[in-house]
């Protein structure tokens, strides 16, 4: 197991792959990318400008889950007088079961939101790529 992040995972996968001479463009990480590829290759350039912008917007924008993180704990400060005399009526059972339902969907949700943006980058930097290539060629 490895704390390294994807990126060193990558480099671990492809390296046993190599080093069982097989071919690195098999592996399901870098098909996927060649996929994404392909298909915006089959694209005309001035519709990929346009996706590139929108994109670009996604990864640059806040988002829901940003807003969720921030706003949910402010909405729970503003009751939170009726929200202590809910949860703990019953005893601390309710506010145990609370606590963990809020932790685990905070956590979820800012994960999510790191792997859309990750992919956004991904998708972003594919298609400069594309649109940089057809400029060179052009001239």
């Amino acid at each position: 197991m490895s704390f390294r992040g994807d990126a060193h995972k990558l480099y671990m996968k492809l390296n046993k792959v190599y080093k069982h001479d097989k071919p690195l463009g098999q592996v399901r990480e870098l098909l996927e990318i060649e996929e994404i590829r392909a298909f915006y290759q089959t694209i005309e350039t001035a519709t990929l400008k346009l996706i590139y912008y929108r994109m670009t917007k996604e990864k640059q924008g806040s988002g829901i889950i940003p807003i969720f993180v921030t706003s949910i704990p402010w909405f729970f400060f503003l009751f939170s007088k009726q929200l202590q005399e809910f949860l703990f009526k019953e005893g601390s059972f309710l506010f145990l079961l609370f606590g963990i339902f809020y932790m685990v969907t905070l956590t979820i949700s800012v994960i999510v939101h790191f792997r859309e943006n990750a992919w956004a980058a991904v998708h972003i930097e594919i298609i400069q790529d594309i649109v940089d290539e057809r400029g060179k060629q052009n001239t």
